[in-house]
C-alpha cells in the first residue's frame, strides 16, 4: 500500500478510460487483419493449386516431346534398316534386318498410341490451366476489392486508435514512471483493465469481495490499493 494523491488516482482513471478504448480498438483491428489474412490465405491456396496444374501440364508437354523424339529416332532406324535390306547379300542378313524393321515399327505403333493418350492428357491439362488462370484472376480481383473495402471501413478506427494512444501518452506524463510501469503490467495481465471501481465492497474487475478495511482505505483515496484477487488498482466513486 503506497501513499498517492487524489489527482493521481483521477489521472489513473482517465488513463484507464483511454486504455479501455485502445484495447477495444486493437481487438477490432486485429480481427480486421485476421479477416484480411484469411482472404490472402484463400488466394494463396488457389494459387498453389494453379501452380500444381501448371506443373502437371508441363509434365504432359515434356512426355509428348519425349515420345515424339523417340518416334523420330525409330523412324531414322527404320530408314537405315531399309537401306541395309537393299544391300544385304545373304538371306540370314535379310531376315535379321527385316526383323529389326518389324520390331521398330511395332515399337513406333505402341509409341504413337501412347502419344495420343498423352496428347489428350495435355489438352485436358491445358484447358484446366486456362480455366484456373481465369478463375484466379477473378478471385484476386475480388479479394483485392474486399481487402480494400475492409481497409476503408477500418480507417476511422485506426485514426481513433492513434488519438487514444496520443491521449494516453499525454495523460501519463503527469504520473511517476514507476506508476506507469505498474499500470502497464497490470493492464497486460488483465486484458486492458488495470484500474477499476469498487462498489459495495465488490471489485468491478473480478467481482470478488474486497475486505472491509481495504474498502475503507479505497474510499479515502489516499493510498494506491490493489484488489487482493486480481491485482487491479482500485478506486471509489463518491456519490
Amino acid at each position: 500500500m503506497n501513499d498517492i494523491s487524489k489527482p493521481d488516482i483521477e489521472t489513473l482513471v482517465k488513463l484507464q478510460e483511454a486504455e479501455t478504448q485502445i484495447f477495444r480498438l486493437k481487438t477490432v483491428l486485429e480481427k480486421v487483419e485476421k479477416e484480411k489474412e484469411n482472404l490472402s490465405i484463400r488466394l494463396k491456396q488457389f494459387g498453389n493449386a494453379l501452380e500444381d496444374h501448371k506443373e502437371n501440364f508441363s509434365s504432359a508437354v515434356k512426355a509428348c516431346r519425349d515420345i515424339e523424339m523417340e518416334i523420330q529416332i525409330i523412324d531414322e532406324r527404320i530408314v537405315k534398316s531399309n537401306e541395309k535390306l537393299r544391300m544385304v547379300k545373304t538371306n540370314k542378313e535379310y531376315q535379321l534386318f527385316l526383323r529389326e524393321v518389324d520390331d521398330n515399327k511395332k515399337r513406333k505403333d505402341a509409341l504413337e498410341t501412347e502419344l495420343l493418350e498423352h496428347l489428350d492428357e495435355k489438352e485436358k491439362m491445358e484447358k484446366i490451366v486456362q480455366e484456373n488462370e481465369n478463375e484466379y484472376k477473378l478471385l484476386k480481383d475480388q479479394i483485392d476489392a474486399e481487402q480494400n473495402d475492409i481497409d476503408k471501413k477500418s480507417i476511422d478506427d485506426r485514426e481513433l486508435l492513434d488519438e487514444y494512444l496520443d491521449r494516453q501518452e499525454e495523460i501519463g506524463k503527469s504520473l511517476d514512471p514507476s506508476l506507469m510501469n505498474r499500470f502497464a503490467k497490470i493492464s497486460k495481465m488483465n486484458g486492458g483493465l488495470a484500474v477499476v471501481n469498487v462498489e459495495n465492497e465488490v471489485c468491478m474487475g473480478c467481482f470478488m469481495n474486497v475486505p472491509p478495511q481495504l474498502y475503507i482505505e479505497v474510499q479515502r483515496g489516499n493510498s494506491l490499493i490493489s484488489c487482493p484477487q486480481c491485482s487491479r488498482i482500485l478506486y471509489h466513486i463518491n456519490t
